[in-house]
């Protein structure tokens, strides 16, 4: 018998993972970045679009953010989006395009975004060990599985978060390390 258990808590904690590493994304490295625009929707012809569905974004000199919208029509909706977004950053139009500036962080900032990105790892750990629980209950709950089997079962999920733990601390210190880089 295939422990089923064990694949649902694989399952669920990769998306713990996935989760994270979308919100790790987000986080300012003094370095331009294309995902620092990930989640900004733009009211494209009275339905909220995605940013990188209606233009084409660009990395220059590795401190400027160019966003290319395809219908030059938009380039006001997309500014308006971009501004209204939590990015904080300002937009440079030129009537065809736009330009980000993404200044370079201070030492007092880059802490505070270290600060965000373990706060970010502990939200993810809570989630990996809220899943752990929720399979371990399940486990425990099913009468059906021999106890010294049961037992395994809880070993095997144990492992599993304990592995996830880790890869999400070692994510965490890699984006740390990045943010930290000059």
């Amino acid at each position: 018998m295939d422990n089923l258990f064990l694949e649902i808590a694989e399952e669920k904690m990769e998306g713990a993972i996935r989760a994270f590493e979308a919100a790790l994304s987000k986080v300012r490295t003094g370095r331009a970045n294309p995902t620092m625009l990930d989640g900004i929707n733009v009211d494209y012809y009275g339905s909220p679009t995605p940013l990188n569905q209606i233009a084409s974004i660009s990395i220059q000199e590795g401190k400027t953010i160019v966003i290319k919208p395809f219908d030059r029509n938009s380039v006001k909706d997309v500014e308006r989006a971009i501004n209204m977004s939590d990015l904080g950053l300002p937009v440079q139009n030129n009537g065809e395009l736009l330009r980000i500036t993404v200044p370079a962080l201070t030492e007092e900032t880059r802490k505070g975004f270290c600060k965000d990105v373990d706060k970010m790892s502990e939200e993810a750990k809570v989630a990996v060990r809220n899943v752990r629980r929720e399979v371990n209950d399940d486990i425990k709950k099913d009468k059906s599985i021999p106890e010294d089997l049961s037992k395994s079962y809880l070993e095997d999920v144990q492992k599993v978060t304990d592995k996830t733990i880790e890869k999400i601390e070692e994510m965490a210190k890699a984006k740390q390390k990045e943010i930290m880089t000059i």
